[in-house]
């Protein structure tokens, strides 16, 4: 297995996270807090997505899906193209409301694009460096792997809601 196929299998799990999450649940419930000022499942599936579609449309020179595939448009949010969650207030948290439908429809139309752009990254590629603002500066397989990593641990977050949520 090359670095690039490892990271293609790691990404592939994360949709069947959420959609686990998701199952099942209408937008109220998606849009439920396990707790005061906590993130919703609904924000947290939204956000692994955005997330991992801003980043790779990075490092790959692309547009995001969510614009150029009309994600944007179809979620109708209260916000800009190019917010992805980051330092979000609990007000605008709630504000993400959507469907499991939507939310699975764009993580995989996310995974996708990341499946496809990992299918050109050679070994020798995760050794470049992407990001100089950073001591040590940021390689393109640290990028990767940081990136991975936040979607596991909003996926897991989401999955722990989730249970928190059917025992109430």
């Amino acid at each position: 297995m090359t670095p690039a196929e490892l990271l293609t299998d790691s990404f592939s799990r994360v949709p069947a996270l959420i959609e686990r999450a998701t199952a099942d649940l209408d937008a109220q419930q998606l849009s439920a807090r396990p707790g005061p000022g906590t993130n919703t499942i609904a924000w947290l599936a939204w956000h692994t997505a955005r997330g991992q579609d801003v980043q790779i449309a990075d490092l790959a020179g692309t547009e995001q899906v969510w614009t150029a595939d009309g994600w944007y448009d179809r979620f109708e949010l209260p916000f800009g193209p190019d917010e992805m969650g980051y330092g979000m207030s609990a007000g605008d948290v709630a504000r993400v409301v959507a469907t499991p439908d939507l939310l699975n429809g764009y993580l995989a139309a996310v995974t996708e694009k990341s499946a496809a752009y990992l299918a050109g990254v050679g070994e020798s590629d995760l050794d470049d460096i992407v990001d100089e603002g950073w001591t040590p500066p940021v390689t393109r397989g640290a990028r990767l792997v940081s990136i991975v990593d936040d979607c596991l641990q909003h996926a897991g977050q989401a999955n722990y809601a989730r249970g928190i949520l059917d025992r109430l």
